[in-house]
C-alpha cells in the first residue's frame, strides 16, 4: 500500500505544490494529509470539481507550475467543461494532475450509485483526451508512476489522471477539526423534522449521510419508505425537489439537503427563487464538513446561506442552533409561503452503526411515483 504522506512528498519534490478538489472516501486518507500539511494557501477544498479545474489553471498562469486537483470520479462530470473548453491542448494547453478516486471500479462491490461512473471512468477520461494511469499498490512501483504521468503533463502541456482504487493508501486521519460549536446532531435534527411533517408530505434528501439517516428514521417510526433519495449527483436534490414543486402545486415540497451539496451548486437557489413556488420548503442541515468522505471542512460556517437564499428572493429564512428551537421553526415553516429556507447547524458525525437503504433506486422511484400519483 501507498501511505499518503509518500504521494504527497512525491508529487513536492517534482514542484507540485498546489492542490485543490473536491474531497472522496478513497482519498480521504490523501486528503485529510493534504489538508494537515499544505501551507496556508496552497490547499483549496472547492465547492465543485470545475471550479478546482479552474483554480489549478490559474495557479498554473501565476507560476509556470503543475497544480494537482483531487475529485471522485463521479465528479469527472463537473470536471469535463473546463479541461475540455479550457485547458485541453487544443484550447490553452493547461498542464495539471488529476487524482481520481474510482468509485464503483468493476468486480468490486460498491453503491448502485457509483456502478455505472465506475464502468466507464477510463473510457471517459479517454474520450476527454485524458491519458490517464492506475495508481500501483507497490510504493516503488506508485513512485514511478507518478514520475511518468508528470513527465507527461509537461511534455504535454495537458492533464494527465492518476485513478486511484481502493485500498491503495494506507489509513491516515484527519487532524484539523472542524469547529464544532453546536451540539444537535444531524440525525437529531432529520427526527424533528420528519415529525413535522404534513401526511401529504414529498420529501426529496441529498446524497451522503443525510438520506441514509432519513431512511433509517422513518424505519425507526414504522413509516412507509416513499422519500427520494438522491443517492448519487451531489447538490441536485434541490432542483430534483423543484421539478416536482412546480408540478406538485397543491403538494407541500421538502427538499432535505446538505452544506456541501447546497455550495456545490449555489446557483440553484436564484431558480428556485425566481420560480418561487409556493409549496417549495427547503432545510439545510449544516455542519461545516463533507461528513461522508472524511469530514474535510466546508466554508458552510463561514457563509450565511440564509442571506444568500433571502437576496436570491426567498420569502422566508430562518438558521437554528439549538435543539430546542427546531419544532417551532419546522411549524414555521410548513404553516409559510415558499419558497423558504430553515438552516439547521449541527455538529459533524453520525452513529456507528448507521445502515444504508434496504431498497434499491429503482424501488425507491416506484414508491413516489405512487405517493405522488395514489
Amino acid at each position: 500500500m501507498v501511505t499518503p504522506e509518500q504521494l504527497y512528498r512525491w508529487l513536492s519534490a517534482a514542484g507540485v505544490d498546489f492542490f485543490a478538489g473536491v474531497p472522496d472516501s478513497l482519498l480521504k486518507a490523501f486528503c485529510a494529509y493534504v489538508t494537515d500539511h499544505a501551507p496556508k494557501g496552497r490547499h483549496v477544498i472547492t465547492s465543485n470539481e470545475g471550479g478546482a479545474i479552474a483554480l489549478a489553471m490559474g495557479y498554473h498562469l501565476a507560476t509556470g507550475r503543475i497544480g494537482a486537483v483531487y475529485m471522485q470520479n463521479s465528479g469527472l462530470g463537473n470536471a469535463v467543461n473546463p479541461l475540455t473548453s479550457l485547458a485541453d491542448p487544443a484550447i490553452y494547453g493547461v498542464p495539471m494532475l488529476l487524482i481520481v478516486g474510482w468509485r464503483g471500479e468493476p468486480g468490486h462491490k460498491d453503491e448502485p450509485q457509483h456502478v455505472q461512473m465506475g464502468r466507464v471512468t477510463r473510457a471517459t477520461l479517454e474520450a476527454i483526451g485524458v491519458p490517464h494511469t492506475v495508481l500501483p499498490e507497490d510504493p516503488a512501483d506508485a513512485a514511478a508512476a507518478v514520475t511518468a504521468a508528470l513527465a507527461d503533463v509537461q511534455q504535454r502541456q495537458a492533464a494527465h489522471a492518476l485513478v486511484i482504487r481502493k485500498g491503495t493508501f494506507e489509513s491516515y486521519a484527519l487532524q484539523t477539526k472542524v469547529a464544532q460549536p453546536y451540539e444537535t446532531t444531524r440525525e437529531q435534527a432529520i427526527e424533528r423534522f420528519v415529525a413535522s411533517l404534513p401526511a401529504d408530505a414529498l420529501v426529496v434528501s441529498t446524497t451522503g449521510k443525510p438520506s441514509r439517516e432519513l431512511f433509517e428514521v422513518r424505519r425507526g417510526r414504522g413509516e412507509p419508505h416513499r422519500d427520494f433519495l438522491t443517492v448519487g449527483g451531489m447538490g441536485h436534490a434541490s432542483q430534483i425537489a423543484l421539478g416536482l414543486a412546480l408540478e406538485c402545486p397543491d403538494r407541500p415540497v421538502y427538499c432535505l439537503d446538505g452544506d456541501g451539496a447546497v455550495l456545490m451548486h449555489l446557483g440553484g437557489l436564484s431558480t428556485i427563487a425566481t420560480l418561487a413556488p409556493a409549496n417549495y420548503r427547503h432545510v439545510v442541515v449544516n455542519n461545516g464538513a463533507h461528513d461522508s468522505v472524511g469530514g474535510q471542512p466546508t466554508v458552510a460556517f463561514e457563509v450565511d446561506l440564509c442571506a444568500v437564499a433571502t437576496a436570491c428572493g426567498y420569502r422566508s429564512t430562518r438558521r437554528v442552533t439549538e435543539a430546542t428551537e427546531l419544532d417551532a421553526a419546522f411549524a414555521e415553516l410548513s404553516a409559510g409561503t415558499g419558497p423558504a429556507m430553515v438552516e439547521v447547524r449541527v455538529k459533524i458525525g453520525s452513529r456507528a452503526d448507521l445502515g444504508r437503504p434496504t431498497m434499491t433506486p429503482q424501488e425507491l422511484k416506484r414508491a413516489i411515483r405512487d405517493y405522488v400519483t395514489g
